[in-house]
């Protein structure tokens, strides 16, 4: 039986998150097509149609080192960074973590400092 509570709808949330992701690449093929569509009576579409056998390969070729390329432009600009920071930072479980993170390097601090204290007076 499937139990409805706050963590399983979180966990689905993340499939369907996770599953729209893949969707969205077939709706980027989708545009293409219609785009490629919109040009089929001019000569490059003409060439594009008339030649398929070679163009669908060519296109998702084209469609993998556009998406590359824009994974890199994206990572080059530090964009998923400063997402993940914003996340991070809007997480409460996160926020609960830096905290006693920022808490005990105080008290190593601390530590440390006595300890050196205590070797300069010994």
């Amino acid at each position: 039986m499937i139990t409805l509570n706050k963590k399983s709808l979180i966990r689905w949330k993340i499939y369907i998150d996770r599953a729209r992701m893949y969707v969205g690449y077939i709706q980027f093929l989708m545009i293409g097509f219609v785009f490629l569509e919109s040009y089929k009576e001019t000569n490059w579409g003409r060439l594009v149609f008339e030649n398929l056998s070679y163009s669908i390969p060519v296109l998702f070729g084209l469609f993998i080192v556009l998406h590359l390329v824009l994974g890199r432009v994206d990572t080059l600009l530090g964009l998923r960074e400063e997402e993940m920071r914003n996340a991070a930072t809007s997480n409460p479980v996160m926020r609960e973590l830096l905290a006693k993170v920022n808490e005990l390097s105080k008290e190593v601090k601390e530590l440390n400092k006595k300890l050196s204290e205590d070797n300069t007076t010994s």
